[in-house]
């Protein structure tokens, strides 16, 4: 089965972390969570501070070499800490570079513009970054998943079921 790596901060949406994660251990991948700095990280849940989940890995140590996918849960401060982190702005354009699937729900498609990855792609994602996705120069589409060229995007929690879908897809 493929490796997979979940990468959030702080912050991330609680079901966009935990929805993909449960379902792609299940279907029996490998799965790992790594943050800014290994531990634990908090996130979101509707308008409150959630559940914890341990970041197995530090970012700074990690290569796309040891991943089959990339997996971006979304909630406003995760991709907002993470676009800052320059580290993993590059893990995510390596992923892109190395033809293994990307795959970003709900605000993490910020970090698809912030690696440069939204030029020319068709893209989905939550009603408030549209904007800023057009002005990327993606083709934004309302959709609950949409797949070009090995990036994955989806709108919202209520989204999960197709997107984890299209990850499974993408994993053969």
């Amino acid at each position: 089965m493929a490796r997979v790596l979940i990468m959030a901060s702080d912050g991330f949406e609680q079901s966009e972390l935990f929805v993909p994660l449960e379902k792609l251990k299940a279907a029996g991948h490998q799965v790992d969570v790594a943050a800014p700095e290994a531990g634990e990280i908090t996130g979101w849940d509707k308008d409150d501070w959630g559940k914890s989940v341990t970041a197995d890995k530090a970012i700074a140590g990690l290569s796309e070499g040891d991943y089959d996918a990339l997996v971006l849960p979304g909630g406003v401060i995760n991709p907002d800490t993470l676009r800052q982190d320059g580290k993993a702005v590059a893990l995510i354009r390596d992923f892109a570079d190395a033809g293994k699937p990307v795959a970003a729900v709900c605000h993490a498609p910020w970090l698809l513009i912030e690696a440069g990855l939204a030029q020319g792609r068709r893209l989905t994602g939550y009603g408030s970054i549209r904007t800023d996705l057009r002005n990327a120069g993606a083709e934004v589409v309302d959709e609950k998943v949409v797949v070009d060229r090995g990036v994955i995007t989806s709108r919202n929690p209520g989204d999960l079921d197709a997107f984890v879908g299209a990850i499974e897809d993408a994993l053969g």
